[in-house]
């Protein structure tokens, strides 16, 4: 290993070598190694918070008009969480955290989209499920790309894709049946859906039926790219009846409800995979003894201010969990909880001590609470981050570094660089006024043609060739213009976060509170960017 690479994992190790022999777990709800469950894991790949069951809580956005009928039963069979968040809104440092139970900042490269190198003394869940007698295997993606070593969820080894991968296009895959005149749509989907199954089944089938399984699912047709017209074509969703319901700073035009409304077909699409994996542990009597997880890497791609920033549309996420041994059914919990709490509690489930040197905090106390409504006081706010997404994106590689701290009523966000543009550059926004402007298609069909942080669009490509509308050009100002240092936005008042308080005199003592109580965390917990701000070195920016 480099030197480069190992000072980038220097703060990680030290706080492994320090803690790695001080190891907690609760004795009273650990499980014994006769009565641990299963636990399956159900993870969509740019997912944002998108459910029947959240529309029935809060109507009057996305969620009223995408039905998901498997989602929905895992809530009700078990625990709906209203304020899940990931740590931090792009793939690889998202799932980072997720494995390790940890900030992402804490897991060395794996805190950069494309950096990926995993040191073994940093410990994931999977590995030690496995080294406690668990079989594991995941299908789909878990996390890419991978290691020179062996993945944090066991690489290649632990992979069940027998049936094949087509899922993850699944409304590419049925529009060719379709246009080819293979199959109609029902059929071209059942094909797919009897993917996951199989795919499932070879999974079980490699279980011994007295050992305990963690399995999970990762399709990733929920990132980009889908067909255009599928949400209608395929679910029979209508773009016009999100007209009212998107967030003011998109433009409530038909290029972009039809954008959104094609998305949640595929969100649709996922949970009708889940539902493959529901059955099947009905049938083989699996159920009873199973932790079924439901949940997203982070919000909504091509979509501004969703994937790859802080605020909602890109850090907030749907969570159900259903655990009929130890958890009560048709809850809805409002604590705080941060993807990373998930680790320790898939261990703590299942009886296995949980490292010291993880940042969550195990969910299992909330589960066998049996309550509604807040449970844990302490469970008041989550931390997010963010800080390279694409290296292509950005001039040498430089990330857009930002930290955040959500509560009930604040949305207070650090900007460390504020002189950077959060998406990356385009003509007239760091780049000459002169410089040639991409097209609507390339626009739409090439990510890295302006604002390479941002995913290639109809709704990108809509908004970028109209900026001669002034109403236009002051939502593409907002959601990718330059942005302050501070920001801070009232969420019950404001949700989706228009006007920034973060100079507004009466609300200075606020801002303060929340920036010293998020700083105290990112020093606390050794985080890079404020401790020598190290991020903007190599190994994470410019040429190693």
């Amino acid at each position: 290993m480099s030197q480069c690479v190992r000072w980038a994992c220097c703060v990680v190790l030290c706080f492994w070598l320090i803690n790695r022999a001080a190891l907690a777990a609760d004795p009273e709800s650990v499980s014994s190694a006769a009565q641990r469950p299963n636990i399956v894991f159900a993870f969509a790949d740019d997912w944002g918070r998108y459910a029947s069951a959240y529309a029935r809580l809060e109507s009057g956005g996305p969620s009223d008009i995408v039905t998901t009928p498997n989602f929905d039963r895992v809530a009700q069979q078990g625990v709906l969480f209203t304020q899940a968040y990931v740590n931090a809104p792009s793939c690889t440092p998202c799932r980072s955290s997720l494995l390790s139970g940890q900030y992402f900042w804490r897991t060395g490269l794996g805190a950069i989209l494309q950096g990926a190198i995993w040191d073994d003394d940093i410990p994931t869940y999977p590995l030690l499920l496995e080294q406690s007698g668990y079989h594991i295997g995941h299908t789909y993606k878990v996390w890419s790309p991978g290691t020179p070593k062996d993945q944090p969820h066991g690489g290649k080894r632990t992979s069940y894709n027998s049936a094949g991968r087509r899922f993850n296009a699944f409304s590419q895959f049925v529009e060719k049946q379709i246009v080819g005149q293979q199959s109609d749509p029902q059929s071209a989907r059942q094909q797919l859906l009897n993917e996951v199954r199989d795919n499932f089944r070879s999974f079980l089938e490699q279980c011994d039926d007295q050992q305990p399984f963690c399995y999970w699912f990762g399709p990733t047709n929920c990132h980009r790219k889908w067909i255009r017209g599928s949400g209608k074509s395929h679910w029979g969703l209508e773009p016009d009846q999100l007209r009212g319901k998107l967030p003011g700073y998109l433009p409530d035009v038909p290029e972009v409800r039809q954008d959104f409304c094609d998305y949640l077909g595929e969100v649709q699409a996922f949970d009708a995979g889940l539902g493959v994996l529901l059955n099947e542990l009905d049938e083989r009597g699996l159920a009873d003894n199973t932790i079924v997880v439901v949940s997203g890497d982070h919000g909504i791609p091509g979509i501004p201010r969703g994937k790859c920033n802080l605020y909602d549309l890109g850090t907030r996420v749907p969570l159900a969990i259903c655990w009929p041994s130890g958890a009560g059914a048709g809850l809805v919990v409002d604590d705080f909880v941060s993807l990373p709490d998930l680790a320790p509690t898939f261990l703590q489930a299942g009886g296995v001590v949980v490292p010291n040197v993880m940042t969550g905090r195990s969910l299992v106390p909330v589960l066998q609470s049996r309550r509604s409504g807040v449970i844990d006081d302490q469970r008041d706010h989550v931390v997010v981050g963010r800080e390279r997404h694409v290296a292509k994106a950005r001039h040498g590689q430089l990330p857009y570094p930002q930290r955040a701290i959500r509560t009930a009523q604040f949305l207070y966000i650090r900007n460390f660089k504020p002189d950077r543009y959060p998406m990356g550059l385009a003509p007239g926004f760091g780049l000459a006024e002169d410089a040639a402007w991409p097209s609507f298609d390339q626009l739409r069909e090439n990510t890295f043609s302006a604002f390479g942080d941002l995913d290639a669009s109809p709704t990108k490509a809509w908004m970028l060739t109209h900026l001669e509308a002034q109403a236009t050009r002051q939502q593409v100002e907002l959601t990718m213009g330059l942005r302050p240092a501070e920001e801070l936005f009232d969420v019950r008042q404001d949700p989706d976060h228009m006007t920034n308080l973060a100079a507004d005199p009466e609300y200075r003592e606020i801002k303060q509170r929340l920036s010293d109580r998020l700083m105290k965390i990112l020093r606390d917990s050794g985080d890079p960017r404020v401790i020598g701000d190290q991020y903007d070195r190599p190994p994470f920016a410019g040429t190693p």
